[in-house]
Parts: structure tokens; sequence; C-alpha cells
């Protein structure tokens, strides 16, 4: 395998990863079982790992291209619509619909300034503006992983509580500071998505200009 297909691949993989660790983690939710909720744990890390590598080693060895550059943030795009609806069904399913409410407004969140962000590198593509993932974008996206593990990994210990007589009582990460992390991933795709307008705001007003004008 050439070193340009095994850096594709790394990055292709992504998306599978993610699926098949949010089925793993709807397994457990209806017959909770630590060990399906170690696999699905395991997957979406896997799943975040190639976000870290496929980028790096392409630079490193030379075989960056465009098809990459664009599938990139695609396959973390995947992860998010994956990963968030599938817990915040796990917090309804948990009877915590204080937290699924907020598990909703980031899900929310994510996917409008997603949109939103596509829409604009999209106009300021017509006009050769440079499209790249600005530093808060690059950071929302490196802290979305490891804080949504966390999520899937109480709403995991949530359902084991609930529903596993052999492991009653057991320890549960506290909900302040699940709260804490999902208000400061929240806060990372709002002032993402402000970053975005501010900086393409230009190429919007060129686009809105009547056809003819200068």
């Amino acid at each position: 395998m050439s070193r340009f297909a095994f850096v594709t691949l790394l990055t292709a993989v992504r998306a599978p990863l993610v699926f098949a660790g949010a089925a793993l983690a709807l397994v457990h939710l209806f017959a909770p079982h630590p060990a399906w909720l170690a696999g699905a744990l395991a997957l979406m890390g896997l799943s975040a790992v190639t976000d870290l590598f496929d980028g790096a080693l392409a630079r490193r060895w030379g075989v960056t291209s465009r098809l990459g550059a664009l599938a990139d943030p695609l396959m973390d795009k995947v992860f998010y619509l994956v990963a968030t609806p599938v817990a915040t069904f796990a917090a309804l399913y948990n009877e915590d619909v204080a937290h699924a409410s907020v598990l909703l407004a980031l899900d929310v969140a994510s996917l409008f300034r997603d949109q939103w962000a596509s829409f604009l590198r999209s106009v300021g593509a017509e006009f050769g503006a440079d499209v790249k993932a600005s530093f808060s974008g690059k950071l929302r996206t490196f802290l979305a992983f490891p804080i949504l593990m966390a999520v899937h990994l109480q709403l995991g210990l949530q359902s084991l509580a609930m529903r596993s007589p052999a492991h009653e009582g057991a320890w549960q990460p506290p909900m302040a500071a699940v709260y804490a992390l999902e208000g400061l991933l929240l806060a990372l795709v709002v002032v993402s998505g402000a970053t975005y307008t501010v900086r393409f705001r230009p190429y919007l007003r060129r686009a809105a200009r009547p056809a003819g004008r200068a």
C-alpha cells in the first residue's frame, strides 16, 4: 500500500469507526454490560486517533492532496453527526431530560455552525479566499473528540447503574463536570461560528452586490 493510500484510508476509516462505536453504545443502552461500553469507547477513541495522525502523516510524507484536505473536515462532521445525537437519545432513554436538553442544544448549535461555515467557505471560494480551517475551528475539533467520549462514558455508566443489578450504585462522573465540558464545547462552537462570520464577511458583501456592479 502506498503512503498516499494509507493516509487516505486513515481518513476514510474514521466514519465507519464512529458508526460502529455508536452502534455498540446503543447495544449497551438496551443491554448494559461493561464490555459493550468499553468497545464503544475504544472504537470512538480509534476514530479520534485517525484525526490526529492522517494530516500529520500526509504532511510528513509529502502526500497531501485536495481530496484529503476536503475529506478530513467531512469525517470530523460525521463524528459530530453520529456521536452527539446518540448521546442525546441515551440521555432521554436514561430519563435524564435536563441532560438530553443540553445535548440537544449542543447538537443543533453544531449542525448550524457546520452548515454556516460550509456556506461561508463556498462564498469565499468564489472569490479565491483561503478556506482553510481557523484556529478556533481546529481547537473545537481537537477538544470535541475527548469531550464527547467523556459524555458517552458518563451515559454508559449511568445505564449500568440504572439497569444492571451487579453495578447498582456504581460510581459515576459528577454531572457538574459533564455539564462544564459540554458548556465549553458549546462555547467553542459559538466562537468558531462567529470567527468564520467575521473572516468571510468581506466576501459575503461582495457576493451580495447586484450583478454587474464591480
